[in-house]
């Protein structure tokens, strides 16, 4: 037993480290930024060649995660109007074990449903959040440990869309986001709602702390849909926060916050919800303005109200921009998906220039994050379609269907692990793997 806790304590802080490469156990990856260092990747195949495929009991924008030889994943039964709990066998794709953890409403519009965070796993345990509030945990047979609701603790979310915004476990601590308006919307929420940082002992559920995270946006502004970010720069490990017209660093040991800056929103243009999450790389973190407009790169490693000297660099949004996915950090640059223009381009992080931009083929959008391995990048519209390009010239490898007949609204990005991609449409879920 003792040698078993050892293992599973060093497995762990293994984890919480961004080196580690073997398991896909959060949304954005093992190195949070949709990377990893996986080999042996497949650039076509078809769906009739998946290694399996696993029918879902409804659909869900969550990306799969993993660790060993489980993928855990949450899941909506549209009929039935329940939250699911799932947990699928890599190897086979075998449902180990499916769990209802709320009942009755499941969505707040047509554009989604409560089951859109992905959930999160270390060597022991899975944790799922929803829109809803419900904040559950697991071990990996399936016994729940904990569970908890956070809107019964903290007041009804005040959100225009359906909440989704995914958990982030690091260093030891649950972390959840909500970044929400201070005043009811459509009957929801409550006057003077606050919008915050918590962060959650992952063995018991409870608070650890809780900070507030004040902004100067109005109205729609004030929401986000975003996932907090880890990242270490100059030796400091920072929690990345973006929303609300603003971006911000914390101390991921107390929430305090370390630095902010703002804004890319200078009119307070009140509909300017903000969806992509931030992503960090050589010095510089990204920040997506919303609705077309540019993106910017503020330089990392600042104190306090940062002003214009921190920006490295802002976009030319008539090429780059980003309203809904969250960039990619691989092979030292980024990578920016613009789902208005349908192109992706890949970006030097010194000065914001593109070194190559691709024109996406099809007539479905893409809002799915766009994730990366083995010299490859993978990509996924609304319609299920796969796309496969080279990492190193745009070009496009390969474009797979995977979706169904009517697909539409499919928005899980790609996981990568254990040599195989993990695909999520709206109907089932797949292993591809090379043949």
């Amino acid at each position: 037993m003792k040698l078993r806790a050892i293992f599973l304590t060093v497995a762990g802080l293994v984890a919480a480290g961004p080196g580690f490469a073997a398991e896909w156990s959060q949304w954005r990856g093992p190195q949070f930024n949709g990377a990893a260092d996986e080999t042996g990747l497949p650039a076509t195949w078809t769906k009739e060649g998946a290694r399996w495929a696993t029918e879902m009991p409804g659909p869900s924008a969550a990306t799969p995660v993993l660790w060993g030889d489980r993928v855990f994943l949450p899941g909506v039964d549209l009929g039935g109007k329940t939250l699911r709990a799932m947990c699928l066998d890599r190897a086979t794709g075998k449902v180990l074990w499916d769990h209802p953890v709320g009942e009755g409403l499941v969505a707040r519009d047509e554009q989604s449903n409560f089951a859109s965070p992905s959930a999160v796993a270390d060597a022991a345990r899975a944790f799922y959040f929803y829109g809803n509030g419900e904040l559950v945990a697991f071990d990996h047979a399936g016994k729940q440990l904990w569970a908890r609701n956070l809107q019964k603790d903290f007041g009804d979310f005040a959100f225009q869309w359906t909440f989704s915004a995914s958990p982030l476990l690091y260093g030891g601590k649950l972390y959840v986001e909500v970044l929400q308006r201070n005043q009811p919307v459509h009957g929801r929420g409550k006057p003077d709602a606050e919008s915050f940082l918590l962060a959650v002992d992952p063995a018991t559920g409870k608070d650890l702390w809780r900070v507030l995270r004040p902004n100067d946006a109005v109205q729609e502004s004030k929401e986000a849909y975003s996932t907090p970010v880890p990242f270490e720069f100059q030796g400091r490990k920072e929690i990345l926060i973006a929303g609300g017209d603003c971006l911000t660093g914390h101390d991921p040991e107390t929430g305090k916050e370390l630095w902010r800056w703002a804004t890319y929103n200078p009119q307070k243009i009140g509909h300017w919800r903000l969806v992509p999450s931030p992503v960090a790389g050589a010095g510089v973190v990204l920040s997506c303005a919303p609705k077309g407009d540019p993106i910017y790169a503020i330089k990392l490693g600042g104190n306090g109200l940062l002003g214009e000297g921190a920006v490295a660099w802002t976009s030319d949004k008539k090429v780059i921009s980003s309203d809904v996915p969250t960039p990619l950090f691989y092979k030292g640059d980024f990578f920016v998906l613009n789902e208005g223009r349908k192109n992706l381009s890949r970006i030097d992080p010194a000065t914001g220039q593109p070194k190559w931009t691709t024109t996406l083929p099809g007539r479905a959008k893409f809002e799915a994050s766009p994730t990366a391995a083995d010299g490859k990048l993978y990509l996924m519209n609304f319609a299920g379609e796969v796309l496969v390009l080279d990492a190193g010239e745009g070009k496009v490898l390969g474009n797979m269907a995977m979706g169904e007949p009517g697909d539409d609204k499919t928005r899980a990005s790609v996981a990568i692990a254990h040599h195989a991609l993990f695909i999520h449409t709206n109907h089932k879920l797949y292993c591809v793997t090379q043949p």
